[in-house]
């Protein structure tokens, strides 16, 4: 839990000195066009998507921290990886709800120009996709960014432990 608090505390550090040192909707490169510190206001849920009104984001967090902390109090403390991973999901969605409660959006301003990404339009079925192309990434924040990160040491720990199930039920007899 250190590092759930750790990551509550540098998330909103760093959001404090963003609102600040900068206005709204202004950007400074940091290095060149590469990496800008632009402070914006999300409404929205990761990289901006806007699938609900701000009540929805507010709620599916507080459930995504009540199903994180579930998972968390079920491990077992030699389970590593998983926890860990799970503290740095439950920093970040509670550094991104403490941002929802004060000014109802979310405070980000990291702000990369990463490759691009291209999809053509096309027809699946019976749905048209319109077709998607972006040169800049998303603007995104610290706690973005651990939630991110914790995934991934979750889904690593997943296939770790599902690799070493199936190699176990190959050893033993049936």
């Amino acid at each position: 839990m250190i590092i759930s608090l750790l990551v509550i505390l540098l998330d909103q550090l760093s959001k404090t000195a963003v609102v600040y040192y900068f206005q709204r909707g202004e950007s400074t490169p940091v290095l060149g066009n590469f990496f800008r510190l632009t402070y914006i206001l999300n409404p929205g849920g990761v990289f901006g998507s806007k699938l609900g009104s701000q009540n929805f984001y507010t709620i599916i967090s507080v459930l995504a921290l009540m199903v994180t902390s579930w998972f968390f109090f079920k491990t077992k403390s030699r389970e590593t990886c998983l926890r860990v991973g799970l503290c740095m999901v439950l920093g970040g969605a509670v550094g991104n709800l403490i941002d929802r409660l004060r000014f109802g959006e979310v405070v980000d301003f990291l702000d990369f120009d990463f490759f691009n990404i291209s999809l053509l339009p096309s027809k699946v079925l019976f749905f048209n996709f319109p077709g998607f192309h972006l040169d800049r990434w998303p603007v995104f924040n610290l706690a973005d960014s651990f939630v991110l990160i914790g995934v991934v040491f979750v889904m690593v720990h997943l296939l770790k432990s599902s690799k070493s199930t199936s190699q176990k039920s190959e050893i033993q007899p049936n």
